[in-house]
Protein backbone atom coordinates (compact mmCIF):
# COMPACT_ATOMS: atom_id res chain seq x y z
CA UNK A 1 0.00 0.00 0.00
CA UNK A 2 3.00 2.42 0.86
CA UNK A 3 4.22 1.72 -2.82
CA UNK A 4 1.62 1.93 -5.04
CA UNK A 5 -1.18 3.57 -3.09
CA UNK A 6 -3.14 0.91 -3.80
CA UNK A 7 -4.32 -2.32 -1.51
CA UNK A 8 -3.98 -5.67 -2.74
CA UNK A 9 -7.13 -6.92 -1.04
CA UNK A 10 -10.22 -5.01 -0.24
CA UNK A 11 -10.72 -6.15 3.26
CA UNK A 12 -9.24 -8.89 5.84
CA UNK A 13 -9.83 -11.61 6.54
CA UNK A 14 -9.58 -12.82 3.43
CA UNK A 15 -12.78 -13.99 2.82
CA UNK A 16 -14.66 -10.44 3.32
CA UNK A 17 -12.73 -9.25 0.41
CA UNK A 18 -14.48 -11.83 -2.46
CA UNK A 19 -17.94 -10.80 -0.33
CA UNK A 20 -17.29 -7.69 -1.34
CA UNK A 21 -16.46 -8.55 -4.74
CA UNK A 22 -20.00 -9.90 -5.18
CA UNK A 23 -18.97 -13.17 -4.62
CA UNK A 24 -22.06 -14.73 -2.09
CA UNK A 25 -21.05 -16.71 1.10
CA UNK A 26 -21.75 -19.56 0.33
CA UNK A 27 -19.36 -19.34 -2.73
CA UNK A 28 -16.57 -18.17 -1.04
CA UNK A 29 -16.47 -21.42 1.41
CA UNK A 30 -17.19 -23.99 -1.05
CA UNK A 31 -14.02 -22.93 -3.27
CA UNK A 32 -12.09 -22.56 0.10
CA UNK A 33 -12.57 -25.62 0.65
CA UNK A 34 -11.81 -27.24 -2.98
CA UNK A 35 -8.84 -25.15 -2.93
CA UNK A 36 -8.17 -27.24 0.40
CA UNK A 37 -8.93 -30.55 -1.15
CA UNK A 38 -6.26 -29.58 -3.75
CA UNK A 39 -3.68 -28.67 -1.72
CA UNK A 40 -3.86 -31.76 0.80
CA UNK A 41 -3.59 -34.16 -1.97
CA UNK A 42 -0.77 -32.35 -2.94
CA UNK A 43 0.74 -32.42 -0.20
CA UNK A 44 -0.08 -36.31 0.50
CA UNK A 45 1.41 -37.18 -3.06
CA UNK A 46 4.87 -35.06 -1.98
CA UNK A 47 4.68 -37.25 1.00
CA UNK A 48 4.40 -40.80 -0.64
CA UNK A 49 6.77 -39.73 -3.40
CA UNK A 50 9.77 -39.46 -0.87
Amino acid sequence: FKLTGKRVFRMAPLHHHYELKGWKETQVVVRFWIITMMLVLIGLATLKLR
